[in-house]
């Protein structure tokens, strides 16, 4: 159970099913096993897109459409379920400014960027549809130290925005999960 406000964290070595289980929860694989209930709600009585809208996955390797990264922070905001919500281009030149990147960062072309800033990107256009959970796999693997420092902050500081919030990140940095999270869930290896 993933309680409101609650950031929790998923450890456990290679393969012993970190990434499905995130996968599972954006509803992206299918349940093996048990339920999953949002808002009081069987995940089967959801529209996958509305679902989908509060409930952000984020790869540990994203993958962004063709384009400048501008268009990549637009795209999810072209959406049906988010087509009522302007884009906040304010608040996207923050969190870029917070991640060390400036405005001409915007007109880098994505398929230019390193992993590392593809994740930046990636985790930046998350933050913008301001979901009420992020699942979160490995999204500071590629970052350095400082990037990864800056990421931490903006997590903490989306989860402040809204005590309603919550988040599930995996990490293979078991100090980064305890400083990041208020509960550990152990997974045990496959094989």
């Amino acid at each position: 159970m993933l309680a409101p406000g609650e950031r929790l964290a998923i450890a456990g070595p290679s393969g012993s099913g970190k990434t499905l289980l995130l996968r599972t929860l954006a509803a992206l694989e299918l349940i093996q096993r048990g339920e999953i209930i949002f808002q009081g709600r069987p995940l089967g009585e959801w529209s996958m897109p509305v679902y989908r809208g509060h409930v952000v996955y984020l790869p540990q390797r994203p993958a962004l459409p063709e384009g400048t990264v501008d268009a990549a922070l637009r795209a999810p905001f072209h959406f049906q379920v988010r087509q009522h919500r302007h884009f906040p281009d304010e608040q996207a030149r923050h969190l870029l400014q917070m991640l060390g990147r400036d405005e001409t960062f915007l007109q880098q072309h994505s398929e230019r960027l390193s992993g590392g800033e593809a994740q930046m990107v990636a985790m930046t256009r998350a933050l913008l549809t301001a979901p009420d959970v992020l699942l979160l796999d490995e999204p500071t693997a590629s970052l350095d130290a400082g990037a990864v420092a800056a990421i931490e902050q903006l997590i903490a500081n989306w989860l402040q925005e809204k005590p309603q919030r919550a988040c599930v990140w995996t990490s293979h940095d078991r100090e980064q999960l305890e400083r990041n999270s208020d509960r550990i869930l152990s997974l045990a290896s496959a094989a």
